[in-house]
This record gives C-alpha cells, structure tokens and sequence, in this order.
C-alpha cells in the first residue's frame, strides 16, 4: 500500500543485513536503521536429537516425582551351623532289678592278651531273665566259639544292633524277624562260649550299624551311659 512504510529485517547466509523497503522506489528518509541482532542474543533452536538428562537429575527437578527409597542392605545369608551328632538313646536295663550303679565300665579293658572288650559284662545267676534293651526286632540268633548262644536284635530306624551273648537260652517261640517290645524276654543268663562257668554274665554290646545293615559288621559304642551309668572323673595321676 502506498503512504505506508514497511521495513524488513533479514537474515540472509549467515550474516546479519537489514533491508528498508522503499516508497515508490526511493530511500524512505525517516526510516531508521534497526540495529541487528548480536548472534549470541538469536535462541538457540532445541534439537529433537539432544540427550535428555539423567533420570535423577530429572527427577531432582520435578518435585512431583517422588524419588525412589534405596532398598535396605542385604546381609549376606549366615552358613548353617555344623550339625550336632545325634544322641544315643538312651536304653532300659537289660537285667530285671539292675540298677545304673551296679553297672561297671569294662568296654574298654582287654580280653584273651590284646582284643578289646567291646562290651559291658553284667554278673548275674544263671537263668536271670534277659529283658530286650528296645523296641526292634530279632534279626540274628546265632551260636558262635566266643559268644555261645546270642541274639542280634536292631532297633526299627536300622542304626543300631543290640547284641546279648553267653545265654543259656532263647525265649520260647523266639525267632528271626521277630518284633520284640521294650523289656520283653528274650532269653536268659548263661555261661555258653567263652565264659567261665563259674561266674554267668551277660555280655551286652551295641553295635553302630553300616548303610548294609550287616549283622556281623558295625563299629562297637560303649553302652555304658546308654544305660545310665554316669561317667567318671579322669584320675589326676594318668594325665
């Protein structure tokens, strides 16, 4: 439109320029130059490309983002404690009437020069009723050199063999496989084998048994706190 001055600012290639638009061709005489601007003060264009900001610098400045709780730190799990052995049962007096204090400790002494006894000699009349030790049952009657007649009798978790030797007799009806109840007769006191027919006992003997089971085969466990006789005091002298 005539009578009307328009003036253009440009940026053309780089370079700061300012255009005037002239009236009917001519320099407008009250037009005033308009300053460019600096380049530092021109904004700069964001990039859609640019690399937003770590998640918790983001989240420090937006207050409605809640920051996340740190979980508590983690104790390392404790290693099981070593296991215990298991205690030995503790067992019913083979001998009717046998008290823990009549007992004697004579698994360790030695028989015939150099074997080791192995087992509890309990002084008794001939005769005297053998009780079963435990529940179980008979897994072995047997007659051998040493020990005359005896009797195998194993407990019902299989672990454990009870051995009753030098009797003078079974039980009536007595039999392999049969169940036997705690206290129950099983035989009777004797001197067959290797005992001294002057002096009847009882040989008892516990045996630990293998992953076989074997009647014959086990590792020997002194039975004298099994059947509550209390150990004794080391002798100061043999230390």
């Amino acid at each position: 439109m005539r009578g009307v001055l328009i003036f253009i600012v440009g940026v053309l290639a780089g370079a700061n320029a300012v255009y005037f638009v002239m009236k009917d061709g001519e320099r407008c005489p009250r037009c005033t130059p308009v300053a460019p601007l600096a380049r530092q003060d021109v904004p700069a264009t964001p990039s859609s490309t640019a690399t937003p900001p770590p998640l918790a610098a983001a989240r420090a400045r937006s207050p409605d983002v809640a920051s996340p709780i740190a979980p508590p730190p983690v104790s390392p799990t404790p290693l099981p404690a070593a296991t215990t052995a298991t205690p030995l049962p503790r067992l019913a007096m083979p001998l009717a009437g046998l008290t823990p204090a009549q007992l004697h400790d004579t698994f360790g002494e030695t028989r015939g020069g150099e074997r080791q006894h192995e087992a509890l000699d309990i002084l008794a009349p001939a005769g005297t009723p053998v009780l079963a030790v435990a529940d179980g049952h008979i897994e072995k009657l047997f007659t051998s050199v040493r020990g005359g007649l005896t009797i195998y009798q194993f407990e019902p978790g299989g672990r454990y063999a009870y051995y009753y030797a030098h009797l003078r007799g079974y039980a009536p009806k007595l039999a392999e496989g049969q169940a036997v109840r705690r206290g129950q007769v099983i035989g009777y006191v004797g001197s067959t084998g290797n005992a001294d027919p002057a002096a009847p006992h009882l040989h008892f003997a516990v045996f630990e048994l293998g992953p076989e089971r074997q009647w014959w085969k086990g590792t020997a466990i002194n039975p004298y706190q099994m059947l509550g006789g209390v150990a004794k005091p080391a002798d100061p002298s043999t230390r």
